[in-house]
């Protein structure tokens, strides 16, 4: 009962110094703020990518094309040259083949330019093959190892991997994670900095009081704690007026994403955090007003001690 009492007196007395100086507090928890309000909102931008390249799909199609002049007992005899190196590389592959006139009747359906290709006369697409790896974790070293190979065989003109793109994507989400958290520790540092300096002002302000304290017994960690709850409240306080900003934030902006997303057949929209994950950055905000609140009254009540 000591404990619990000695830390609500801590905390009834943090929330003492905020009406003390409400300006300053508020001045301070907006600073803080804008510094989280960054991080956080580019961790809500990468929660809501995530689930739609996760529906991706990131299994490699290689495209095999034959040769022109290739015929079709030729281009047929392929598929088993092509299994071959698939399982001399222990991959098991759904192998696709694709006539030149199906291709051709394909192109005329979705593009639009069946006239354009009337006109041509003769087919000018080649026999295809979509294989379709299915039997190994995707690695892209070995992808790029199987259409070497493939493009080696008899009769075949060109291989291309289909699902590159997906790489590059994956690639760059990775890429923008890596910023972001260099950006989260970055600004992590400008929060511990600004509690840091806030509860070195409340220290001098309240010097006298502190040292009557001292006369009548108290103890380090007795003075200490109130520190300890003002940054933390801070911490929190700006954390909470970051995530509303970000999510009040959300609302322009799907106009925009919307525009853009249905240009694409897509009805893609940003929405706000879990209220797990905004629970767990109010408590890293907590912990690094906290944190920045020990290093200042560490260090600064140590001097005046």
């Amino acid at each position: 009962m000591n404990w619990l009492r000695y830390h609500l007196f801590a905390l009834s007395d943090a929330f003492n110094h905020f009406r003390r100086a409400p300006g300053s507090f508020l001045l301070n928890v907006l600073v803080v703020a804008i510094a989280l309000a960054l991080p956080f909102a580019g961790m809500t931008v990468l929660e809501n990518v995530r689930p739609v390249t996760e529906q991706l799909t990131v299994q490699p199609e290689i495209s095999v094309f034959m040769q022109m002049a290739a015929s079709r007992d030729q281009a047929v005899a392929t598929a088993s040259a092509i299994r071959e190196d698939l399982q001399h590389n222990g991959s098991d592959a759904k192998i696709v083949f694709i006539p030149r006139e199906k291709a051709l009747d394909a192109l005329k359906s979705k593009t639009g330019l069946s006239d354009a290709l009337t006109t041509l006369g003769n087919n000018p697409l080649p026999d295809a093959y979509v294989v379709k790896l299915t039997g190994f974790q995707i690695d892209a070293a070995q992808v790029d190892k199987i259409a070497d190979q493939l493009k080696t065989l008899p009769h075949v003109d060109t291989v291309q991997i289909d699902s590159a793109w997906v790489k590059r994507l994956a690639a760059l989400l990775h890429i923008l994670r890596l910023a972001l958290l260099f950006l989260a520790v970055t600004l992590g540092v400008v929060v511990v900095a600004v509690v840091f300096n806030t509860i070195r002002l409340q220290v001098m302000t309240q010097y006298d009081e502190i040292e009557v304290s001292r006369l009548l017994g108290a103890t380090d960690a007795f003075i200490h704690r109130p520190f300890y709850y003002t940054g933390a409240l801070l911490g929190a306080c700006a954390g909470a007026i970051a995530l509303a900003a970000v999510a009040a934030g959300l609302q322009p902006m799907n106009q925009a994403v919307a525009e853009f997303a249905r240009l694409y057949g897509s009805e893609f929209l940003l929405a706000p955090l879990q209220p797990i994950a905004a629970i767990v950055l109010l408590g890293l905000s907590a912990l690094l007003g906290l944190l920045g609140a020990m290093l200042s009254v560490r260090r600064h009540l140590g001097r005046l001690g």
